[in-house]
């Protein structure tokens, strides 16, 4: 049995979860053969995926998306290839709760953070995003990386997306050296534009705190920082603004494609390479898999989806479980899971049922035991 799950977000790590059913599953059956390869898919999370295989931990203090200062941690194996996810730096978990910062929130955190895996002897990096608080295309990234963006009296223009409107010029010449030599990989599951009706700040916005007024003021804003950076660097600068993963975090993504010439791709699949999945899979004989909850977004790149694709191109049989199923059992089959278990199946109060994720997810991994294996 292979179980390749993300997290049960709120709940239970990916490494819990894998406990948790692993704890089930021999209830069922005493001594059944058990691996595990915890999974994510370039979001929140992902450093504690390449912690749990066998990642070195690293620590940085780095500026936080409100400029307070936070502690982040990056994952580097021996070899020299990092994990750095962005919401480490520059996420939502660091603003005081509650409160929000749509046009002023910046990822110079995040460029301090990439900084932080090169001195530590990082030459490849696969650079996640997702859960951020920001939405500066990626400006406060470069910045902390080297690059300058310039008001019209030559000052620096202030942190976050909203003051880009004020950006006159854009110098890249600066940015750090290392990061010519330096293979950086883009991991998301997002595809989005940077700007309009699909860019990031009319689709996550909103998540952020942000009204309408301020959706149109960051749409503008980035649309300008685009012109601004395809006169200092060339046309590409324009391509980069509709490639897919442009709008990603808030158009960090954007900022790295244009900046740091990166390469973007599926977060799901960079991290089954990274994480060692294929070994692990050509041993196995049955998957389970699994999040916090099974809906559309799971069908659009999520961990789940990619682990399900990989287990039936290998012609084996596919579970999930999760808290909580929206899927239709169409859907399901479609994506290549067999079946779909559910916690609030057992516990139909949510609260209750994050609170007590883990015995759930025991109890529900004993059944699917019972009704696959025994």
């Amino acid at each position: 049995m292979l179980i390749a799950a993300d997290k049960f977000k709120g709940s239970l790590t990916a490494v819990e979860v894998a406990e948790h059913v692993t704890a089930g599953l021999r209830r069922a059956v005493p001594g059944l053969d058990v691996a595990a390869v915890p999974v994510a898919d370039g979001g929140d999370g992902t450093v504690a995926a390449a912690l749990a295989a066998g990642f070195t931990r690293h620590e940085a203090r780095v500026t936080g998306p409100t400029g307070t200062p936070v502690t982040a941690t990056f994952a580097l194996r021996d070899e020299g290839t990092a994990v750095v996810e962005m919401a480490e730096a520059s996420g939502l978990q660091h603003l005081p709760a509650g409160v929000f910062a749509p046009l002023t929130a910046t990822t110079y955190g995040t460029g301090e953070l990439l900084l932080a895996a090169l001195d530590a002897g990082a030459t490849s990096i696969v650079f996640g995003v997702g859960g951020s608080a920001t939405t500066d295309g990626g400006a406060g990234m470069l910045a902390a990386l080297g690059a300058r963006f310039l008001d019209a009296d030559g000052e620096p223009v202030a942190p976050g997306g909203g003051p880009l409107r004020d950006l006159a010029t854009a110098d890249l010449t600066g940015l750090d050296p290392r990061l010519a030599r330096t293979g950086i990989v883009l991991a998301s599951d997002v595809d989005n534009p940077l700007t309009g009706p699909k860019g990031a700040p009319a689709v996550y916005g909103p998540q952020k705190g942000a009204s309408e007024a301020d959706v149109a003021a960051l749409d503008a804003a980035l649309a300008h920082y685009a012109e601004v950076l395809e006169r200092a660097v060339g046309p590409t600068a324009a391509e980069h603004a509709l490639a897919p993963g442009a709008g990603a975090a808030g158009g960090i993504g954007y900022g790295a494609l244009v900046g740091l010439d990166a390469a973007f791709r599926p977060g799901i699949d960079v991290m089954l390479d990274v994480l060692g999945f294929a070994p692990a899979l050509a041993k196995a004989t049955f998957v389970i898999t699994g999040e916090g909850s099974l809906d559309t977004q799971t069908l659009h790149g999520k961990a789940p989806a990619g682990v399900a694709a990989a287990a039936r191109a290998a012609g084996l049989d596919v579970v999930a479980v999760c808290g909580r199923l929206q899927l239709t059992q169409e859907a399901l089959g479609a994506a290549g899971i067999r079946r779909a278990y559910a916690l609030t199946d057992l516990e139909p109060d949510p609260a209750r049922c994050m609170a007590e994720a883990g015995p759930l997810l025991e109890r529900t991994a004993e059944q699917l035991a019972r009704d696959f294996l025994i």
